[in-house]
């Protein structure tokens, strides 16, 4: 199943928005610099949009606001090239027809998983709007799987991990080649949109530094504003 996904319904289980703060300058028009690649905010918003009407065919699925399908959008166009450049690093090419076999690999246990939890006839286009990835960018997210199906093989020794122990240890060195690549790429995201979380790959909000809710403080989790490697 993907690796990394927005928590948006039953479907899937994984990392939820989170709050934080940071403020960092990025050139005019821009939602993100990713090493030299721009990703603008137009872009932003057609990809965001995608996304949008893909969960309002899923209204009992699919519950991001408009705000977390923002995030979540900019989030995995931030992923892709992390990953394309964690490819580059490890020296990993793959071929339209591994994409193609790694999305179809992460859909049939996304339908398992969903199936599980007593959900029938999931598409492919419900699978991805609830983990918060526009369908129109299934290819891009085809080649993610498939690079990084590969680094495992190759942090494994070769092959595919099957024990626990093995895809944890797989799993740690994967974390370590994306926070490397992330860290090469120097990546900046516009604070209209919010920060990142670099132990997650993940866009977050920032907190209003004016007011905040009535009651007792309550700690945000830990969001790591840099690379730790």
């Amino acid at each position: 199943m993907f690796r990394r996904l927005i928590k948006a319904s039953a479907i899937v289980i994984g990392v939820g928005l989170v709050a934080g703060c940071a403020v960092t300058p990025v050139k005019l028009g821009s939602a993100a610099i990713v090493g030299d690649q721009r990703i603008s905010i137009a872009t932003l918003g057609t990809e965001a949009a995608n996304l949008s009407q893909a969960a309002k065919q899923y209204p009992s699925v699919v519950n991001l606001t408009p705000v977390q399908e923002t995030q979540a959008t900019l989030t995995w166009l931030i992923r892709y090239q992390v990953n394309e450049e964690v490819a580059r690093q490890a020296g990993i090419t793959v071929s339209a027809a591994q994409a193609e076999a790694a999305l179809a690999a992460a859909y049939a246990e996304a339908v398992t998983s969903a199936e599980q939890q007593g959900l029938t006839n999931v598409t492919p286009t419900e699978i991805l709007a609830a983990s918060g990835i526009p369908p129109n960018t299934a290819a891009e997210l085809g080649r993610y799987e498939a690079i990084t199906t590969e680094f495992l093989k190759i942090a494994n020794g070769g092959t595919a991990p099957t024990s626990t122990s093995a895809q944890a240890a797989a799993g740690d060195k994967l974390n370590q080649a994306e926070c490397q690549a992330a860290k090469t790429l120097n990546i900046a995201v516009n604070p209209q949109f919010g920060r990142l979380d670099y132990s997650q790959i993940q866009v977050v909000s920032a907190p209003s530094p004016v007011t905040r809710p009535a009651g007792p403080k309550i700690s945000a989790s830990p969001i790591a504003t840099a690379p730790a490697c």
